[in-house]
């Protein structure tokens, strides 16, 4: 395993060397704030020194963008918030950026060595920035515990002092935990040396540290059972040099206040990263620690070039621009050169000239050079200065295969329920026999799950709901089936079929035997499995409960983060509590692993999964008529049902369905383009009056229904698309790519297909408002043409694409071909961010079955303009 771990980071920096990242986003975005009470308290003093003065002159600065900066060093301060959804997402506190890269994070006061993503954090009560002192002031506390602290940074010379004090000595509580924190990215140091007090060391690719037990049981260890497990430092020591031999890593900290700890936080948890750490102590006020904190500055440092560009090509007949992405102090002359690769292996100038500037966006400038005018097919390489891309094509048929790897191998890793097999390789075994238990009422479960007053079923807390453990495909990265990602995912696939006619066949499907091969067909187009698939975990939510669920989900932290095969997180047996752990008797376990179905009742979640069954009942017909004929069946039952009475309006998270109006909008849109039927025309008229201030995000579906509804219909929508026109236009002008980039914790891959489906569904219903370019501008983005780097985000689609993500794989530093990553992550304020070294980002890397689905819509939609766009071109 560690050889593996070692040719895999070898070949990730030889990648990353020809190919350099760099970063994305928009910079207006607001950090969330705390209370605005007056900060009170002495200080804890903690040093933050960015560069030798030998290499640093003129030393660190605070920039206009509220952070300091001097060449190739970013230091900044409380710039990012946590994400409030997801707990830790290794985007706050004390951040180091160098030389392009962001190698630290989370420097902030913390309650564990080497805390996870479930561990407590701080709670931001203000963040302040004096712009003529350079001062940059944090206060934060644990309101749990009565604990505040305050973080301070002020620039002296070439260092940045950041000081923090007590106002109050550490609750007991806290004595022993409390301490402060560094975390430096494993991927960032893997294969470098560190010294610790003259005595010098590496870091391990692999964590092999001594563990001493504890009383309790750290929740981010991964085990739900068994008593606590902490890992011994690596090392101590008052002063640190990390990577002396890199000067794109070399950082030094000293402490003045006591010894620090180095710890390697994936003893605890793979996602974790090596920590500089000193305990706060106990019975003081005021200054209690003080660091400085080193970063090797180099001057006249630029990053390199980056040519955004599809790594998938071009069809002959679409608008082909590259973007240029300089570092903004890079004002060398260069020009671009476009150059056609031959069977010879020579390269030969089709064209070459200067790129034109677009200007200043977040911290990079940018040009644009546009080749449009070359149609003729063939292999090219775009070159800018010394920077060279791979080969990309020019070719007719360049998007008719793109959507194939998420149809080959990416649907059905993600099929719950079934084992897949591909060839010698076993994805999964037939994962979650046991499912599921009823959810426990009033109660508040991780990833965004939660369980009302009622179960509004027949089950008791705690009860198995038989029925339950078909179908469905794993949400993400983890192993929940949520359902409204179900829903949506059938909805698309079922678009895809009808609007697309697909009608490959690689993949074979036995849900009796609860079997998948992939790359053997069986004669029914893989769609319509999939299809089939997802819609048989929906319907067995109405036959088991009665009703659409929030989802299914697993019922600890240890369980939830199971990495491997899904097969081997539950026993597969139904939990009887009469039985002893661990004791199995007539198929049934005492071993309570079986997860756990949330069902409070949301009328959002019924339309939504009607909407998705009334859709696969016109996809199902001549594959499999009786489901098809159940789908409808349920769908108009519950339609009934729910226009009789007020909605069930219970909302928690992002598993209780979408808006009501829209989710009851896409039913009624669905319901009609089935049965045809007057009362469903009637009820669209009706509901399009709610779903007009959001016709962003039901377009789609609006315009669905044109075919079905009277002419006047399409007039009342043309005004809402002429609006939105106008808005997309602005979004997309923003910056120097031409799709909306949004720039909260999860990066916008989804809004960007989301632009470009849109832009394809108003262009075939009202071209003359809206034009096709948004779909290949959609298309570009996700293939190479974005901030930071030039990788493809759908793994296996163009010629360099994401090889290192978030899926039930990411242990293994390896990829799932044709999953879509959320893409570039802008650290606010201005840093994009996505990286292809480390896939436990999950806001950048990682795979969603929507965004799988929504794939597959976008690359047919563009296969479908290019080729009358190329018939034009003749």
């Amino acid at each position: 395993m560690e050889r593996g771990v070692v040719f895999n980071n070898l070949r990730i920096f030889l990648k990353n060397e020809k190919y350099p990242a760099s970063p994305v986003g928009e910079a207006d975005i607001q950090m969330r704030k705390g209370s605005s009470r007056a900060l009170c308290g002495l200080m804890l003093g903690l040093s933050v020194v960015a560069g030798p003065a030998s290499a640093q002159a003129d030393g660190l600065k605070l920039g206009a963008a509220g952070y300091y900066e001097a060449p190739g060093v970013n230091v900044l301060v409380f710039s990012n918030w946590y994400d409030g959804l997801f707990a830790d997402a290794k985007i706050s506190g004390v951040e180091l950026i160098q030389q392009g890269e962001r190698t630290a994070t989370n420097g902030d006061v913390r309650l564990s060595a080497t805390p996870g993503q479930w561990d407590p954090i701080g709670r931001l009560v203000s963040r302040t920035v004096d712009t003529r002192t350079g001062v940059i002031q944090a206060t934060l506390e644990y309101p749990d515990y009565g604990f505040r602290y305050i973080i301070r940074a002020t620039p002296r010379g070439s260092a940045v002092v950041l000081s923090v004090e007590l106002p109050q000595p550490v609750p007991a509580a806290l004595v022993g935990k409390a301490g402060f924190n560094l975390e430096f990215l494993p991927a960032a140091y893997f294969h470098k040396s560190y010294m610790a007090d003259g005595v010098s060391g590496g870091f391990p690719i692999y964590p092999a540290d001594a563990i001493t037990l504890t009383a309790q049981r750290n929740p981010a260890s991964g085990r739900s059972d068994g008593p606590g497990a902490e890992p011994q430092p690596m090392a101590n020591g008052n002063r640190f040099v990390l990577a002396p031999e890199d000067p794109s890593r070399h950082v030094t900290v000293t402490s003045t206040t006591g010894s620090i700890a180095l710890y390697d936080g994936r003893d605890q948890a793979q996602n974790g990263w090596f920590v500089l750490r000193s305990l706060l102590p106990a019975g003081r006020t005021g200054k209690v620690i003080e660091w400085t904190l080193d970063a090797h500055s180099t001057p006249g440092w630029l990053r390199a070039p980056v040519i955004g560009h599809s790594q998938l090509g071009y069809a002959p007949g679409e608008a082909k621009v590259a973007t240029i992405e300089l570092d903004k102090n890079d004002h060398r002359p260069a020009a671009v050169r476009l150059m056609r690769v031959e069977p010879s292996g020579a390269l030969e100038t089709v064209k070459a000239g200067p790129a034109v500037s677009w200007g200043r966006y977040l911290r990079y400038n940018y040009f644009r050079f546009d080749f449009s005018e070359i149609k003729a097919s063939g292999t090219y390489i775009l070159q800018y200065g010394d920077t060279r891309t791979a080969t990309f094509r020019i070719a007719k048929d360049i998007y008719a295969d793109a959507w194939r790897p998420t149809n080959d191998v990416y649907f059905p890793v993600a099929m719950d329920h079934v084992l897949v097999n591909e060839a010698y390789r076993v994805w999964h075994g037939d994962s979650h026999r046991d499912d599921a238990r009823q959810a426990p009422v009033n109660h508040e479960h991780i990833d965004l799950y939660a369980q009302g007053p009622s179960t509004d079923d027949r089950f008791a807390g705690g009860d198995h709901i038989p029925g339950l453990n078909v179908g469905g495909w794993y949400d993400a990265g983890d192993y929940d089936i949520r359902t409204q990602s179900q829903y949506a995912v059938v909805r698309s696939l079922v678009a895809s079929f009808e609007e697309f006619g697909l009608k490959r066949d690689t993949v074979s499907v036995d849900e009796l035997r609860r079997h998948v091969e992939i790359h053997v067909p069986d004669g029914v187009p893989d769609i319509v499995e999939q299809i089939r698939h997802g819609v048989i975990q929906l319907v067995a939510q109405f036959d088991s409960v009665g009703h659409a669920i929030n989802g299914i989900v697993e019922p600890d932290v240890g369980e939830y983060t199971h990495l491997g095969d899904a097969a081997s997180k539950t026993d597969g047996l139904i939990y009887d509590p009469s039985l002893k752990p661990g004791e199995e008797r007539g198929g049934r376990s005492g071993t309570p692993d079986d997860r756990w179905a949330f069902t409070s009742k949301s009328s959002s979640l019924n339309y939504g999964s009607i909407a998705a069954l009334a859709a696969a009942s016109r996809a199902l017909k001549g594959y499999d008529d009786a489901l098809a004929a159940k789908c409808i069946r349920i769908a108009e039952t519950v339609w009934r049902e729910e226009q009789g009475h007020a909605p069930d309006v219970f909302s928690h998270g992002n598993t209780t369905g979408g808006p009501l109006p829209s989710e009851e909008f896409g039913a009624a849109v669905e319901l009609l383009k089935t049965t045809r039927l007057p009362k469903y025309a009637d009820a669209v008229a009706a509901l399009w009056p709610k779903v007009e201030p959001t016709f962003a995000a039901d377009a789609q579906t609006a315009v669905a229904a044109i075919p079905f509804m009277p002419a006047s219909y399409r007039e009342a929508l043309a005004p809402a698309v002429r609006a939105y026109q106008v808005k997309a236009q602005a979004a997309a002008s923003a910056n120097p790519f031409g799709v909306p980039i949004t720039t909260g914790g999860w990066a916008g891959d989804g809004a960007v297909m989301n632009y470009g489906l849109n832009a394809y569904a108003l262009h075939k219903a009202y071209p003359e408002i809206v034009g096709p370019d948004g779909v290949f501008r959609a298309v570009g983005y996700l293939t190479g043409d974005h901030p930071g780097s030039d990788i493809s985000f759908v793994s296996d689609v163009g010629t360099v694409s994401k090889e290192v993500a978030y899926g039930n794989n990411r242990a293994d530093f390896t990829f799932i071909a044709g999953g879509v990553v959320p893409g570039v992550l802008v650290i606010k304020p201005d840093f994009p961010e996505n990286h292809e070294d480390w896939p436990f980002f999950w806001g950048e890397n990682e795979y969603v079955i929507p965004e799988g689905s929504s794939w597959i819509q976008l690359a047919n939609a563009a296969q479908v303009l290019s080729q009358a766009q190329d018939g034009r071109v003749q």
